[in-house]
């Protein structure tokens, strides 16, 4: 996952995505509503579509050591990489509310596949450090338009939380296996050969394409938003009021404000960790290249596993639990000098942290409005990305300055404000609660 800013047009669905994307909510939905053709088919190409953005994320953290020496920069430039992340998802907040009213829901899941691909293309043969740092605002922008509106779709579906779950299980999957084939690329040969890592995300992204390609090809049609000027008039106007009444609710900017920091801190995370073990713990960069995917397969298995006690004995009260256990797990990470110990309570923590975005998105569809749900739950997720770009980026420029070790007090500022932004969430008296 990676990430954006608030600005207008953020990542909002128009009325004419809403068509290409159900709204979960029609309250004769979970009755009566037809199952999207398909819909196994596309659930399964929604959790290939994370488990590639997964890849791309959770492989970065192992990778940096080696692009630090391969191109003799600085901490600091490395947030270059998070600079350029945050401009694809900026640039996805500015242009995604147009393309969905153009493009049909298949059009656009493929168009953020083939992006994605075009990224790997350019990374396979040791480009120049700018081409490098271009290219992740090329994966980032097609992880936009792909995940955003397979995660929308999803969110759509009876049962949402479980296949919200899957889909999200498949990004830490993603990242899991990110960290290992990477650092068993990387750590070959004397002279690292890190870049040909990306044949592995490249060949995943082309079975994405083509996967994407045939489950939703009866989502290839023009929207009907453009079959007459009137009509697309009108589909305008109620694009621009669907718009402003998503930036006008309060709990839309809460819950974005949640996932802001969370992504900040789980991103900063897995972006940093192998840089502060190596030089702070003086670990060996060989074996610290695996740590990230005790994190990441602890947030899988936290994914999995927590999603249905957490549906069942309350969401709110236990995201709020579990955000109190991730503080404490980081106190630990930061104070006990002891790599095996730190190894333990960064799985910990990942497993604890796991159900924090598939829950939030659920929350989001209880407690937005069918009129705006489609373009709430599209802003949040680019919001929140946004937060995932922002503070590795601005660790990497402190760093720069005092040291990686900025680290730990960055990660315990953004969990405690994900855990009190939860708090401040608008009640419903629908969800499981006290």
């Amino acid at each position: 996952m990676s990430t954006q800013t608030q600005t207008e047009t953020i990542v909002l669905q128009t009325r004419a995505s809403t068509e290409a994307i159900p709204a979960e909510n029609e309250p004769s939905q979970d009755l009566s509503s037809p199952v999207p053709k398909w819909m196994y088919a596309k659930i399964l190409s929604a959790g290939l579509s994370f488990f590639v953005a997964g890849v791309n994320d959770g492989s970065l953290g192992s990778l940096i050591p080696y692009v630090i020496r391969t191109y003799d920069i600085g901490t600091n430039m490395v947030a270059v990489l998070y600079g350029t992340t945050f401009c694809g998802w900026l640039i996805a907040a500015l242009t995604n509310g147009k393309i969905t009213q153009y493009l049909d829901l298949g059009l656009i899941l493929s168009l953020g596949a083939a992006i994605q691909v075009l990224a790997q293309v350019l990374r396979v043969w040791e480009p120049p450090f700018v081409l490098y740092a271009i290219t992740f605002c090329l994966a980032t922008l097609g992880q936009a338009y792909n995940d955003t509106h397979a995660n929308t779709f999803v969110s759509a579906l009876n049962g949402a939380h479980r296949r919200l779950g899957f889909i999200h299980a498949m990004y830490m999957a993603g990242c899991l296996v990110g960290p290992f084939v990477a650092t068993g690329v990387a750590s070959a040969n004397v002279d690292s050969k890190w870049y040909l890592f990306y044949l592995f995300p490249l060949g995943v992204g082309v079975a994405n394409l083509a996967f994407v390609s045939v489950s939703f090809r009866d989502r290839m049609a023009t929207p009907a938003v453009l079959r007459g000027s009137r009509g697309g008039r009108i589909a305008s106007k109620s694009a621009l009021k669907e718009i402003k009444d998503t930036l006008s609710t309060p709990g839309v900017w809460l819950l974005s404000l949640f996932f802001f920091f969370f992504l900040g801190a789980t991103i900063t995370a897995g972006g940093w960790m192998v840089e502060y073990l190596v030089n702070v713990r003086n670990g060996d960069v060989k074996s610290m290249g695996y740590i990230p995917a005790g994190f990441y397969g602890g947030a899988f298995l936290g994914r999995l596993i927590l999603a249905e006690p957490t549906h069942r004995l309350g969401e709110r009260r236990m995201i709020f639990i579990y955000a109190v256990l991730c503080l404490g797990l980081q106190l630990v990470f930061w104070l006990v000098p002891n790599i095996i110990t730190e190894a333990v309570a960064v799985s910990l923590l990942g497993f604890f942290s796991g159900p924090f975005f598939a829950t939030g998105i659920s929350v989001g569809s209880k407690i937005f409005s069918p009129e705006i749900r489609s373009s709430a739950i599209a802003f949040v997720f680019v919001l929140g990305q946004i937060g995932g770009s922002v503070f590795p980026a601005l660790t990497g420029v402190i760093a720069g300055k005092v040291g990686v070790q900025v680290l730990q007090p960055m990660l315990v500022g953004l969990l405690g404000a994900a855990g009190v932004s939860w708090l401040i969430l608008p009640k419903d008296p629908a969800l499981h609660q006290d």
